[in-house]
């Protein structure tokens, strides 16, 4: 795969936090379309945050799908697709958080998704790329505000 992290990552700004970085090593990824990596070292200031361990752990995993999907034939008649079948890839971040002081810890999921319909990737690569850009522009832009979010329930 040509997705891959290199270490440290900058996080996305944070109420609370200043300059937060997450030093990663490469991890064993639970299958074999999967890259993942685990957080071992914190920087900056994030005052109670706890780096990857087996029972908190603190991941991020990139999937791609196990078998790519092709575009078929047109119908000869219409010259229509009977259907388009899509790609899905996804990043998975899991993190230990605790739901109750004194109680073990859970684990917290963030998933993005992208589902790319077969043969975009050929006739429309610019348009797949801008989606893709704005996507994660738009979450880096506001990831204090969905820090707040999730944290007042406001939006």
């Amino acid at each position: 795969m040509a997705t891959n992290l290199s270490s440290p990552v900058t996080g996305g700004a944070q109420t609370g936090f200043t300059s937060p970085t997450y030093t990663i090593v490469a991890d064993q990824a639970p299958d074999v379309n999967a890259k993942q990596f685990a957080v071992v070292a914190l920087g900056g200031t994030q005052t109670g945050v706890t780096v990857h361990s087996v029972s908190s752990p603190f991941v991020v995993a990139f999937w791609r799908p196990k078998q790519l999907a092709q575009l078929g034939k047109p119908n000869p008649v219409t010259g229509l697709l009977p259907s388009v079948p899509k790609n899905t890839y996804k990043v998975v971040t899991i993190k230990g958080v605790t739901p109750l002081a004194g109680q073990p810890t859970d684990r917290m999921i963030i998933r993005t998704e992208v589902s790319v319909p077969a043969g975009a990737d050929l006739a429309d690569l610019w348009n797949v790329r801008a989606a893709l850009s704005a996507h994660i522009g738009s979450l880096g832009q506001v990831s204090a505000g969905l820090g707040e979010t999730v944290s007042t329930g406001s939006l």
